[in-house]
């Protein structure tokens, strides 16, 4: 068997489409509680960033991570990398694009919605547009996203938005 440029996850299409789609749409269409959970947890994390900061990000980071890419892998096929938006996408991965377009489809999506480069996909921002109208900011869907940062690659998206919003706190 011969091996495509493109093989997310080191996984062939098939067993993806049996296994992680069914997910990542179960996932969009529910992108509303999904959105809940995740405004929840992040309260919850930013409530906790005085033991954090207590502790170290640094030494919070390995197990915070496993956690995270365990949720993150079976709910959205989730890279891990570092900078996720999903609550922006519609609980849909851009990452999972063949292109890793962060900021909408290529235009090469295709009649039926499935992606240009995997036929049998369907496209990741066609699914965002989806679970971002059943979202309250799913507006958020038409914001700029800067480009992916590799150096964040295999680290806590959850830990760095809540650093963040700490240092927005106190400022």
């Amino acid at each position: 068997m011969t091996k495509s440029a493109y093989q997310p996850a080191d996984t062939h299409h098939v067993a993806r489409t049996s296994a992680f789609y069914t997910v990542r749409h179960w996932s969009v269409r529910h992108s509303r509680g999904l959105e809940r959970i995740y405004q929840m947890l992040a309260t919850i994390f930013l409530k906790l960033h005085p033991l954090w900061k207590a502790i170290g990000y640094r030494r919070v980071e390995k197990p915070v991570v496993v956690v995270e890419k365990t949720v993150k892998s079976f709910l959205f096929d989730c890279r891990m990398c570092g900078q996720c938006v999903l609550s922006d996408t519609g609980m849909s991965c851009p990452m999972n694009c063949p292109k890793s377009l962060r900021n909408g489809p290529c235009g090469g999506v295709r009649a039926n919605g499935n992606c240009e480069v995997e036929p049998d996909m369907p496209c990741v921002w066609v699914q965002a547009w989806k679970g971002s109208r059943n979202m309250r900011a799913g507006d958020n869907i038409l914001q700029v996203q800067p480009p992916v940062d590799n150096s964040f690659r295999g680290s806590s998206a959850w830990l760095r938005a809540t650093a963040a919003a700490a240092e927005k706190e106190d400022a």
